[in-house]
């Protein structure tokens, strides 16, 4: 699926039901815009400003929600620390400049328990396979990155972990910071002993993906 925008006057709003992890950020944040089980269309731009929509649209974990300005306001910029935020029992939040299968994205859930049917995105699969795995690991020791922000590769490798390439920060749930690395190869089977990286779990497990 790709991005279906909702024109407005002022905004476009954009969606990707690919990326979407119902955090339900958009429908909590402003009910008026995003309308939830709505029969038809259920985005509503000219419902709120501009910029209360830009506000929803950048604390959308997944980047399911984007937007296009038509007010002369400013594009989301890249973040000016790249992390990696480990969600306690579920995905790996993402918030860089990233390149994945060639498209450029700000923000993305990418799934680390081997169940998620969109692969390398999350779908929520974590639920029903009841994957546990602590949003809050051994701090490793890491010296701070000569550079905090910049692009970021993305590259899943075939049946195997997920490969970053950038300055990256990944941090806990409840922000500590894990470890600082230029590349990471993390855990995308389920079976690592040693979350959230990767440690070669997933060729005995047979991971697929």
């Amino acid at each position: 699926m790709a991005t279906h925008f909702v024109e407005g006057e002022t905004i476009d709003v954009g969606f990707d039901g690919k990326k979407c992890i119902h955090s339900r950020n958009c429908v909590l944040g402003h009910p008026e815009v995003f309308v939830p089980n709505a029969p038809g269309e259920w985005i509503h731009p000219e419902a709120a400003s501009a910029e209360a929509i830009v506000r929803v649209a950048e604390n959308c974990p997944s980047g399911a929600i984007t937007y296009r300005r038509k007010d002369g306001g400013p594009a989301e910029a890249p973040p000016v620390v790249n992390l990696v935020r480990i969600r306690e029992n579920g995905p790996l939040a993402i918030n860089a400049e990233m390149v994945i299968d060639g498209e450029t994205v700000l923000r993305a859930t990418l799934c680390r328990c081997g169940a998620s049917a969109r692969k390398p995105f999350c779908d929520g699969s974590h639920t029903k396979a009841g994957f546990t795995a602590t949003g809050e690991p051994a701090i490793k020791d890491s010296q701070p990155l000569a550079a905090r922000n910049g692009p970021v590769k993305v590259a899943p490798q075939p049946n195997g972990p997920l490969r970053l390439d950038g300055n990256l920060e990944i941090v806990s749930g409840t922000g500590h910071t894990i470890d600082r690395v230029t590349r990471a190869f993390l855990c995308r089977c389920g079976h690592s002993q040693n979350k959230p990286f990767c440690d070669g779990s997933h060729k005995a497990a047979g991971f697929v993906g």
